[in-house]
């Protein structure tokens, strides 16, 4: 976990301070709404349909069991009693009063958080893989490039008014399980191999950039092969200034980094990049091995136990539990420590809106996280949560915790582990609910067995174009459009992340929200059907047969 250092911890305070001096401004009526409209997003306060929405930064989704239990104070104490994390790896509270929201900050200032650049023109939070630091696969510990490149962006003075926001993400691991492919820009970590004038295994980074989600989705392009590692900063600095200076701010549809790379073509773009980096390359803003040092310095380690490499299987742990064989399967992750796994915390019960989690829930799970994962946990781009560091012998013990508070759904991966945005029950920007439908298909998918059967299968809803539910890379995803002021559906198929990223294609006209279900039951009857074997998944099959066979099913039925 990282740890402050002062001049971190006065950064927080000072802004609490001045954006408690802006509200106050502000409901006194000496600042107008349009004044205060960017003081507040750059606070991380919304105006949303029917209350402000806070959203929490989380950077880089790590978590301590004190700071998750400040979270619960403030659901229940200024909030609903619940908290919504999102895709971002933050956490949102949709019912906070904006005279609450300086007190808010600064009791999260007390806690080392903060909401700086949740929102606004400006760097975002920068994600990275949940299973950061335990991956068996991992070639560096992305926490402390994450770490590296937050207090590089946080209040950086050419970059806080960008054409649009802004987005990172960055894998350590062999397996992009950060998305990197559809970020403005990823950043993946490799060792040299053949790169001239580079030692053969140095560590350096792929820089991805003009991927992204929202009204046109893209998957980004490389730039650079192979950046060593000192030089990520320069780069970084290189690519947002050909943005700043070229993006456009006329319109904000075309304002993102991904349609400046298209017009100018990934080559141009590049060669861009590389003119203004010449003049950065060795400068300043190269990375010394003393930077890396401190701060990877702040980090607290997890004091591991020196145990078996016991690779028992369920039946053994815990003999007879058919439910606990099924979690291990879905919600138990290899670990780099023999004798360790990583747990997943499934916030994707039936009945439940994805990724709410309430203020009950959040105070248990921050005493499990002190019992069983040294006081840490994570948060995952699906919306779940993450025990990193757990002794394989304490599982049966874990479970039998997490099912009594409804967070061990085996369900990750299969299809009820559905990634959803709030939707129009929440967002003035949505076209339509997001919440009604996941659990529309999460109560006709509700039988294990089937979804077991089913096998891995991405299921993403957005209930608008800006695609906060990641619709785009779904193997199934659900839009939600307008249609004359009602409500409809768009579906999508053969979406995915990781290396092979792709887009889903649409199937067809849109549907009424009472059809998805049955559309998405279809869709999966065709999967059935086709496959060429059990292990093949639905998106695989999508890429094999193509759209046509599930397109003609689904409306056929429909005609």
């Amino acid at each position: 976990m990282y740890q402050y250092d002062p001049i971190d911890q006065r950064l927080v305070d000072e802004r609490v301070a001045q954006f408690r001096d802006q509200t106050r401004r502000f409901l006194a009526g000496e600042l107008t709404e349009d004044q205060f409209r960017p003081l507040r997003l750059q606070n991380g306060l919304y105006l949303q349909k029917h209350a402000p929405m806070l959203r929490v930064a989380i950077p880089y989704g790590l978590l301590s069991s004190t700071q998750l239990r400040r979270l619960a104070h403030v659901a229940r104490t200024y909030d609903r009693g619940y908290g919504h994390f999102s895709t971002r790896q933050n956490l949102q509270f949709n019912w906070p009063r904006l005279e609450d929201a300086p007190e808010i900050l600064a009791q999260l200032a007390e806690v080392q958080m903060h909401a700086i650049q949740t929102s606004g023109n400006c760097v975002r939070n920068i994600t990275t893989d949940h299973f950061a630091g335990v991956a068996p696969d991992e070639l560096v510990d992305p926490f402390v490039w994450a770490e590296l490149m937050r207090q590089w962006s946080t209040f950086h003075p050419e970059f806080a008014f960008l054409p649009r926001k802004f987005k990172i993400a960055i894998s350590g691991s062999a397996q992009d399980r950060a998305a990197t492919l559809v970020h403005d820009i990823g950043v993946y970590a490799l060792r040299a191999q053949g790169v001239p004038g580079v030692a053969d295994g140095e560590v350096g980074f792929r820089v991805i950039v003009g991927g992204g989600l929202g009204r046109t989705p893209m998957i980004g392009h490389v730039i650079r092969e192979f950046l060593p590692w000192p030089h990520l900063l320069t780069y970084l600095d290189a690519i947002l200034r050909v943005y700043n200076r070229y993006g456009r701010r006329d319109n904000k549809y075309k304002a993102r980094i991904k349609i400046l790379v298209k017009d100018r073509t990934p080559a141009g773009f590049r060669d861009e990049v590389e003119a203004e980096w010449a003049h950065l390359a060795g400068g300043p803003g190269t990375v010394p091995q003393t930077e890396v040092d401190r701060i990877a310095a702040r980090f607290t380690r997890p004091a591991y136990r020196t145990l078996p490499d016991d690779a028992r299987d369920a039946s053994q742990l815990a003999p007879g539990e058919t439910a606990f064989a099924r979690w291990m399967q879905r919600n138990v992750h290899p670990h780099r420590v023999p004798g360790y796994v990583a747990v997943t915390l499934s916030l994707k019960k039936t009945g439940v809106p994805p990724g709410d989690a309430s203020a009950d829930q959040m105070d248990a799970v921050a005493d499990l996280a002190d019992r069983f994962s040294f006081g840490e946990l994570r948060v995952t781009h699906e919306q779940n949560l993450v025990f990193a560091d757990v002794e394989r012998g304490r599982l049966p013990a874990l479970w039998r915790e997490l099912r009594a508070l409804g967070l061990a759904t085996p369900n990750v991966g299969l299809l009820t582990n559905i990634i959803s945005c709030p939707g129009g029950d929440f967002c003035s920007l949505a076209n339509a609910a997001s919440i009604p439908v996941a659990d529309a298909i999460a109560r006709r998918f509700d039988d294990l067995d089937y979804l077991h059967d089913i096998g891995e299968l991405d299921l993403n809803i957005s209930g608008c174009i800006n695609a906060c539910g990641h619709h785009h890379i779904g193997h199934i995803g659900i839009l939600g459009v307008d249609k004359a002021g009602d409500e409809w559906y768009q579906v999508t198929i053969g979406g995915r992340q990781g290396a092979q990223a792709a887009i889903g294609r649409i199937i067809g006209p849109s549907f009424a929200r009472d059809e998805i279900p049955d559309v998405v039951e279809r869709l999966i009857g065709v999967y059935l059907q086709a496959r060429d074997s059990d292990a093949e998944r639905f998106v695989d099959t999508v890429h094999r047969i193509g759209i046509e066979p599930f397109k003609e099913a689904v409306y056929a039925h429909a005609d």
